[in-house]
């Protein structure tokens, strides 16, 4: 029997086991992407009435706004900014809280706090203690001298946007966090002793022996994070949605503001299809450069 047809056969005595997935995968992912594509290219009215097709003049609708190179450039920001930052402080503290000591449940439950609440509830919550007049946080910058009076320190785009950042952060660490201390886990105890033996110091054993056998963990929590992100409509719409003009959008939170505000649905939808396009692309091109699933040689 040639190779492609055991392979056909298993596939075969495989299907009743992975087609309900399939299933899913297609009623959940294919599918809605698949409308998506199609609303793209119809003539939808305010009200959503298909008047026919437009071919590409939804396409071509949306590169004609103006703002659309500076939206591009805020998405491109508020992805890596946040994805960095969040690995960066994420494997410092996974890297705490894989050590030994007192009161070490307590903390890693502390570090789920974050995770566990609303991402609305949790953005509101800062954008009150910021509030310029009744924040509690302007207050005591105002106590102690800081600053003479309240900052509105979401009251303008840019300053807006650099909170959302730090609330992107702050909500994205716990998940990271627990992925890069289960790779930590992983790691066997004498691969450090071996380092240390060998008379390396605690960076060099970090860097040449720990750090690379954490790659696969990175990769998944930069992945993850990457979707979530480029997805994250609450932290912007709360932070940033008050702001007038597209001066804080990222393309995620154009898309609602062209349904919402603009009611052009079939515009939404083409916005909707190059978001997609641009996350998977990113995607793509981080998985060919790192390459997680190659072997990693200790």
């Amino acid at each position: 029997m040639s190779k492609g047809r055991t392979r056909f056969t298993a596939g075969l005595a495989a299907l009743p086991w992975i087609g309900p997935v399939l299933v899913l995968i297609a009623a959940i992912v294919v599918f809605p992407a698949g409308y998506m594509i199609w609303t793209s290219t119809r003539d939808l009215s305010q009200y959503g009435q298909d008047r026919g097709p437009a071919g590409l003049a939804n396409n071509r609708a949306l590169f004609d706004i103006p703002e659309l190179g500076s939206i591009l450039w805020h998405t491109v920001v508020w992805v890596v900014a946040v994805v960095f930052v969040t690995l960066l402080l994420s494997a410092a503290l996974a890297q705490f809280l894989n050590k030994d000591f007192p009161g070490r449940t307590a903390v890693r439950l502390a570090v789920l706090v974050p995770w566990a609440a609303s991402v609305v509830m949790t953005t509101t919550i800062f954008y009150y203690l910021l509030d310029p007049d009744v924040g509690l946080a302007n207050r005591f910058l105002v106590d102690i001298g800081l600053l003479e009076r309240g900052y509105g320190f979401t009251k303008q785009p840019t300053q807006a946007f650099i909170v959302a950042i730090g609330v992107a952060v702050f909500v994205s660490i716990p998940f990271t966090t627990y992925t890069i201390l289960a790779g930590l886990q992983s790691i066997p105890a004498e691969l450090d002793e071996a380092g240390r033996v060998d008379g390396a110091n605690s960076w060099q054993r970090y860097r040449y022996l720990t750090l690379p056998q954490l790659r696969p963990a990175i990769a998944v929590a930069t992945i993850i994070n990457i979707i979530n992100v480029f997805n994250s409509l609450p932290i912007l719409q709360v932070l940033t949605g008050s702001i007038a003009g597209f001066d804080a959008d990222t393309t995620t939170t154009l898309t609602f503001k062209l349904i919402q505000q603009n009611r052009q649905v079939d515009t939404a939808a083409a916005m909707s299809v190059l978001h997609f396009v641009l996350i998977i692309s990113i995607i793509a091109i981080y998985v060919k450069v790192i390459r997680p699933a190659d072997r990693v040689d200790s």
